[in-house]
């Protein structure tokens, strides 16, 4: 097959099989325990960001203050994106969505900024893919496994936020399927302008971390704290550190 062959099969196959993966994990938990996995859901999402994406971003800048800086601006840009939901759904003073229990949902806040960020994030593994086929074609093979192992705990967390959003099973399933087609955009684009998309990566991985450090710590771990008995705070801690293991323990094996 030809390079751009290579980048369009394995950036379509690679995306839907690491959704294909996540689904057949997140989908099969059982609703009650959807509120305890979010704890979960927040170690992999942070450690994504800090155990692979951020260092990515930094280490691929060649000008670290201006990384930081989009992150900042990111950060802004999600918290402006939120209040907008949050104003489509309050028309009252006394707002639902500031009185949601933790077993409720959230209005599709927290579920459409992942959505965003794993949109970016996807992009951006386009990118590499199609940077990695056009060095060398075993190198592509092997970049776009490592991206699809990588990706699926990730992709975990994300569909257990969108469930936690109030998105039926099936609506997370169609909204991941979809944002891991930026994917398949990223690797075509690159094939054809690499040099001047290498120069925008930085940037777009660090909107993509800006979304999901936003969504954990803005989101989803102050719902956590309506839960502050002993035992429930102990399983919260430990699911939060499994999410972070998982994300490191797949890095270290693909190193």
């Amino acid at each position: 097959m030809s390079v751009i062959a290579w980048i369009i099969v394995t950036s379509l196959m690679g995306g839907l099989l690491s959704v294909a993966a996540a689904a057949a994990f997140a989908l099969n938990a059982r609703t009650a325990h959807v509120p305890m996995l979010i704890s979960y859901a927040v170690g992999a999402l942070l450690g994504a960001v800090f155990l692979d994406i951020l260092p990515h971003a930094f280490s691929m800048s060649g000008n670290p203050e201006h990384t930081a800086a989009t992150i900042l601006a990111g950060i802004l840009l999600f918290f402006v994106l939120e209040k907008l939901v949050l104003w489509r759904h309050c028309h009252e003073e006394q707002c639902e969505a500031h009185e949601a229990q933790p077993t409720q949902h959230d209005h599709g806040r927290s579920g459409l900024m992942i959505m965003v960020g794993d949109t970016f994030h996807n992009f951006v593994d386009g990118i590499l893919i199609a940077a990695a086929f056009m060095a060398d074609v075993k190198l592509g093979l092997v970049t776009a496994i490592a991206i699809v192992a990588h990706e699926i705990p990730q992709e975990v967390g994300d569909f257990l936020v969108l469930l936690h959003s109030g998105y039926s099973k099936r609506a997370a399933l169609l909204f991941n399927a979809l944002s891991s087609l930026a994917m398949l955009v990223g690797g075509v684009l690159a094939y054809f302008a690499l040099q001047s998309m290498q120069q925008s990566i930085p940037a777009l991985l660090a909107l993509a971390a800006a979304s999901m450090l936003y969504v954990a710590v803005a989101d989803l771990i102050p719902g956590l704290h309506r839960r502050p008995e002993i035992n429930a705070s102990i399983q919260q801690v430990g699911l939060i550190c499994t999410g972070i293991a998982t994300i490191w323990g797949v890095g270290a094996l693909l190193h």
